[in-house]
């Protein structure tokens, strides 16, 4: 495929599973520019999903003044994403949205503009809002209402828009009313070996934020005095689960990935208690042979196989997810199977499927436009 593609991002500042999707972007299209709302990232994570950055033209908003503290500026994003100017000869655009790359504008209406949905776009003037905001939600809510409708109207600039699982995809049709084909995202398993011999204990890992409900995870445990669980990452409500936690339950912090990779290869069980739009952690646990327990909504629906692979529970109560992880107990899990179950989402499967979808999408365009 003769063309020239460039990527659009919503911002660059930390390497995590959004941008492992744009590692994959890079390695099939290899890009010589790329358009966000601001980079702040450290140059050797840049370097894992561009690894000559020196080859790569990175143009930002006035955003970047901002440095560390852009996303208390998130009111603008909207706006902001739509003064970046892609240049005309550009033939492709691919947007990685999770909130507002989506709205960036086309320089003619010859390019083909594919967007991939890292999640639930603007999660948190949507459904999530108090969750986010929590008592100042009342007040922002009029803000939030203008952003929404801006938000709307965003989503319908993309030709075509890849959702990253089956719930992103019902999202995208009930909230924007468009169409989307689903890809899942890579896992790079190579990273995660199976692993059958487990020690008496539970792992739970994650960024530490109210989103993700560890405190619920937290409450189950303390009253679970006889059962370890160790609590692997760092974030804003750390020092509070702390204060709450009982003598069983261990947090490390921030750990290097590999530290992270051995706590979860010799858990009994990886408990997981947010809502997440794929989710790339309970794969990677399952990679090892590590069964998963989760709140049963979700993209984790699409990548745990109840009482096989893992087990759900349907309420995010410490009182609910108690009883799982007594039922968990009573499953002899093979972690042959549960490891081959993880094997569906291989990075691999990823480029292949998105390179065919976006080159055929290119070529029907090509065809339409000068009649074969």
């Amino acid at each position: 495929m003769k063309a020239k593609v460039t990527l659009v991002v919503d911002w660059l500042d930390k390497y995590g599973g959004a941008e492992r999707v744009l590692t994959s972007l890079n390695s099939i299209f290899g890009f010589k520019s790329c358009y966000t709302l601001i980079n702040v990232m450290q140059e050797k994570d840049l370097k894992k999903i561009f690894p000559n950055t020196k080859e790569i033209t990175i143009k930002e908003t006035v955003l970047k003044k901002t440095g560390k503290y852009f996303r208390y500026f998130f009111l603008t994003f909207p706006t902001l994403i739509k003064t970046l100017k892609i240049k005309n000869e550009v033939d492709i655009i691919i947007s990685s949205s999770h909130a507002t790359a989506k709205g960036i504008k086309k320089a003619n209406k010859n390019q083909l503009h594919i967007s991939y949905f890292q999640a639930r776009n603007l999660k948190y003037i949507w459904s999530e809002y108090r969750l986010y905001f929590r008592w100042v939600s009342c007040f922002l809510y009029p803000f939030i209402k203008v952003m929404r409708k801006a938000d709307i109207k965003s989503a319908q600039e993309p030709d075509y828009i890849i959702s990253n699982s089956k719930f992103v995809q019902k999202w995208v049709y009930d909230t924007y009313s468009r169409e989307s084909e689903v890809i899942y995202p890579p896992v790079d398993l190579s990273l995660f070996a199976l692993h059958i011999k487990k020690k008496d204990f539970y792992v739970a890992v994650g960024r530490i934020e109210p989103y993700k409900r560890f405190d619920i995870i937290i409450d189950a445990f303390s009253k679970l005095p006889n059962k370890k669980l160790l609590v692997v990452g760092d974030g804003s409500q750390l020092r509070e689960l702390k204060k709450k936690a009982t003598p069983n339950i261990e947090f490390t912090g921030f750990t290097e990935a590999h530290k992270v990779y051995e706590y979860i290869k010799e858990a009994k069980g990886f408990v997981h208690a947010g809502v997440e739009d794929f989710g790339i952690a309970p794969i990677e646990a399952q990679a090892c042979g590590t069964p998963v327990i989760a709140y049963g909504f979700g993209g984790v629906l699409e990548t745990v196989i109840n009482n096989k692979t893992g087990v759900f529970f349907s309420q995010q109560s410490s009182e609910v997810l108690i009883k799982s992880i007594q039922k968990f107990e009573k499953i002899n899990f093979n972690y042959v199977d549960v490891r081959k179950n993880a094997l569906r989402f291989s990075i691999e499967r990823f480029e292949e499927e998105i390179k065919n979808f976006i080159e055929e999408k290119y070529k029907n365009k090509i065809k339409n436009e000068y009649g074969g």
